[in-house]
């Protein structure tokens, strides 16, 4: 992958496929520093999945045999002086169970991968998950992004789906917008 916006992407699908029913993604970008968080209420992950996520021949997915997301993120964040962390409290230990996956990126280094479009990778997830609460929050030093699918769904009414093509359209259009006010 060449853009982190994939990594982010791959990242938060897992939390979906975890059943996830909330997920929060949060950017900060602070000086020299990209960090990076994903936290789900999905069914979390065994003490033994977790020892297990460096290996990229290690997956819970049946559709292929490597899970290469977890250890090629660790491996673009350690490039840039950086580290990623996967903490997880597994469904059968906790009622408050789900995973948190962090980063810390050094987004000036020569190795630092470009962000890539974040407005269309937020716009796919919902798109694939349109019953999920996604927070995203993407905050610099000019200002900051955010977008609720749950104060989405407070104006919007549970009848209609977020995945409708109008409401993606807009959905682009106001992150578009929030990401040129914090360019100037």
């Amino acid at each position: 992958m060449d853009e982190f916006a994939l990594y982010v992407l791959d990242i938060v699908m897992n939390s979906v496929r975890a059943r996830a029913t909330k997920i929060d993604i949060s950017l900060r970008e602070e000086g020299e520093w990209l960090f990076f968080t994903v936290r789900d209420n999905g069914c979390g992950m065994t003490a033994e999945q977790l020892k297990k996520l460096s290996d990229p021949f290690f997956t819970t997915r049946t559709t292929r045999k490597v899970g290469l997301g977890i250890p090629f993120l660790s491996m673009l964040a350690e490039m840039t002086g950086g580290s990623v962390t996967v903490t997880s409290v597994h469904e059968s230990e906790s009622e408050d169970h789900g995973t948190v996956t962090a980063g810390k990126f050094g987004r000036h280094h020569i190795d630092f991968i470009p962000l890539g479009d974040m407005t269309e990778t937020v716009k796919t997830l919902i798109q694939g998950a349109p019953d999920v609460s996604f927070t995203f929050t993407h905050t610099t030093e000019q200002g900051e992004v955010k977008l609720s699918t749950d104060e989405l769904r407070a104006v919007l009414g549970d009848e209609i789906s977020l995945a409708e093509p109008e409401i993606l359209s807009w959905i682009g259009g106001y992150l578009s917008e929030q990401y040129e006010e914090i360019k100037e």
